[in-house]
């Protein structure tokens, strides 16, 4: 994040703000902790929109009455293998944890596990939640609905989320592998941040009202949308869209929840669905065990050789060569352990703010 005017905070600062922050909203003190741990594993790993840059939404919401702050978090299906959570309409980065949780309990007993959520809210970075199977050395999924962005392959307006999906692998010497993208071409910050720029959109990133291509952010922002992974059909944006699809129905369908264009707004400025199919955003967690497959030592020795293969690769000229998934957000994360979070003027004016409102000390 360059600029001289950005300022570096200490991760445990930047915790203690937001779990503060949620409590002060009537958010019990476990769970504030719960939800702002989710905000700052974001921000070390370097994924700044989903990390305390994003604060600011939760809590309109909360102050609102459209989160419920103290939910009764339950499994209202339950089979061996699978279950369904109800989240009671509380913070997605409570309800989130909990459900995973469900998920990786029954895959240690039963070898693999899926667990759907319905009733919840936005639940951060869906890459949060596969680091956590990693901790007891399954292999973790997740994946989130979310209010709608996106474009169907050939349409012309928001039905779909951006709908991430986010896959982690244990390995042995190497650093684990972990995938984490969303399934729309560009995120809707960067379209955003073109905007304020008055920079052109690259080709394939969104569509305007009409659904002709995109050149101006404007054209997205004003009645567009974002396109699918892959952008045009030409492009392969029929894989995006596939991949969109198969998050929400495993997510919203399946498990109850909204779908599609009815999963609910993440922010009070954006309106209401036309209408109610399911209760709130809806999530789906998996994870598996490794032996129920290979021994697990000689997957983890298995994994090391696909890394150092891949890493081997002759880079394509002007490149710095191959990245195995999770290599940036991890040397992120190294770094910013050491240096602090870095953070952009605009969100240090939102925490101050937030602080001003709540008496809870920022600087």
């Amino acid at each position: 994040m360059p600029g001289d005017d950005v300022r570096f905070y200490p991760a445990e600062r930047l915790r203690e703000f937001s779990a503060r922050a949620f409590e002060h909203l009537g958010v019990p003190p476990a769970d504030a902790a719960q939800a702002a741990d989710v905000l700052v594993a974001s921000d070390l790993r370097g994924v700044d929109s989903h990390g305390v840059a994003r604060l600011r939404p939760y809590l309109d919401l909360l102050a609102a009455g459209r989160i419920n702050p103290r939910p009764n978090v339950r499994v209202v299906r339950d089979l061996p293998a699978a279950a369904t959570v109800d989240g009671d309409n509380g913070l997605g980065l409570v309800v989130g944890p909990r459900a995973n949780e469900v998920a990786l309990d029954k895959a240690e007993a039963a070898g693999a596990a899926w667990v759907g959520v319905s009733n919840s809210n936005h639940f951060g970075m869906a890459g949060y939640y596969p680091l956590r199977a990693l901790d007891r050395g399954l292999i973790g999924w997740a994946m989130t609905n979310s209010a709608p962005l996106v474009a169907p392959l050939w349409g012309a307006e928001r039905v779909l989320g951006t709908n991430p999906i986010a896959v982690a692998f244990p390995a042995g010497e190497e650093p684990p592998v972990v995938i984490d993208f969303a399934t729309s071409a560009a995120a809707y910050g960067k379209v955003e941040i073109a905007g304020r720029k008055g920079a052109p959109l690259p080709p394939g990133w969104g569509v305007d009202r009409d659904g002709n291509p995109a050149t101006r952010p404007d054209q997205v922002i004003d009645g567009g949308a974002l396109l699918p992974l892959g952008g045009t059909r030409d492009g392969g944006g029929h894989k995006g869209y596939g991949l969109a699809a198969l998050v929400d129905i495993l997510s919203g369908v399946l498990t109850g929840a909204g779908w599609g264009p009815f999963v609910p707004p993440f922010a009070l400025r954006q309106g209401e669905p036309a209408r109610a199919v399911g209760r709130g955003v809806g999530h789906a967690f998996g994870a598996a065990r490794v032996d129920g497959f290979i021994d697990p030592s000689e997957f983890r020795r298995r994994v090391d050789d696909w890394v150092r293969t891949l890493r081997a690769t002759r880079p394509a000229a002007g490149t710095p060569g191959v990245v195995i998934p999770g290599d940036p957000e991890r040397l992120a994360e190294v770094e910013r352990r050491v240096t602090g979070v870095p953070l952009l003027p605009a969100v240090v004016a939102d925490l101050r703010d937030i602080s001003a409102r709540t008496g809870i000390p920022f600087d």
